[in-house]
């Protein structure tokens, strides 16, 4: 079982973070896609998911474990850093998506994100039911498409089936022990 405070912290982060997510992609989807309070809340969202990642690298094993936590670092920054781009848009700043040169960054950084939860799909499969597995995948494959295209009911149902997922791989999380990595390769 999840049992010391740390396995707890990083399963319960598994609960928690999305549930936080969806609200800032409620917010944005009724109050648009510049508001500040919808970035506040995309900011901690996102500084929330890097300990998701942690708890999905700890799941995993060998290459997929050091890939997830290479994509899954750059992913985090990239989330982060449009949590705050839309923070500056709310304050009449420019949009880094719009912008050239060094604000291009933003992107590939930002695509690493859903890539994240597919990585993360992939080490869950060994451990999580089949249902939650294809409903991270699916929301992972779903979230640049809701994102990138600002429509709001999709991101909130893509965050909807993430809190779905994460929820049901914590539920066995918390009822089993954790599976012990299989190897180092």
């Amino acid at each position: 079982m999840t049992s010391t405070p740390l396995q707890r912290l990083l399963t319960g982060s598994l609960v928690v973070v999305p549930a936080v997510y969806l609200i800032a992609d409620l917010l944005y989807a009724t109050r648009g896609w510049d508001d500040p309070t919808a970035a506040v809340v995309h900011v901690l969202a996102a500084i929330g998911y890097t300990i998701v990642l942690v708890r999905l690298v700890t799941l995993g094993t060998g290459i997929l474990a050091a890939l997830l936590l290479m994509v899954g670092a750059i992913g985090a920054a990239g989330d982060v850093a449009y949590g705050f781009n839309t923070i500056h848009v709310s304050l009449g700043d420019t949009d880094l998506v719009d912008a050239t040169g060094a604000a291009v960054l933003i992107k590939p950084l930002g695509l690493c994100f859903p890539l994240t939860l597919l990585l993360g799909a992939v080490v869950l499969r060994r451990i999580a039911p089949a249902w939650t597995v294809a409903l991270l995948a699916v929301g992972a494959l779903a979230w640049p498409v809701a994102h990138i295209a600002n429509i709001g009911w999709l991101a909130v149902v893509v965050n909807a089936a993430l809190v779905a997922a994460f929820a049901g791989a914590a539920t066995v999380l918390y009822r089993t022990p954790d599976p012990a990595p299989a190897s180092a390769g």
